[in-house]
């Protein structure tokens, strides 16, 4: 066993969390616009609703070849991202 391998039990840093969503939300925005609460695409990312939310938010500000934004709120924040 390396020195550098991490034990199963620990969270994934939050740099992983982030590009996982963020692959995930190029892959499906590719085409055009995606409008999606953070509720209905948790189980995709294997994140939280909570997490997405909060990633979303450094997304907004941090993604140069996605745009993103906070489009609605009703019972939940609905995201807007498409293509940069």
């Amino acid at each position: 066993m390396s020195a550098t391998t991490q034990p199963s039990s620990e969270e994934p840093s939050t740099e992983s969390k982030e590009q996982r969503l963020k692959q995930f939300l190029s892959r499906k925005a590719k085409d055009g616009e995606l409008y999606f609460k953070s509720k209905f695409i948790a189980d995709e990312v294997d994140l939280s609703p909570k997490e997405i939310g909060a990633l979303m938010v450094k997304l907004s500000e941090s993604a140069t070849d996605l745009e993103v934004e906070k489009w609605s709120y009703t019972s939940a924040t609905t995201w807007r991202v498409e293509p940069a």
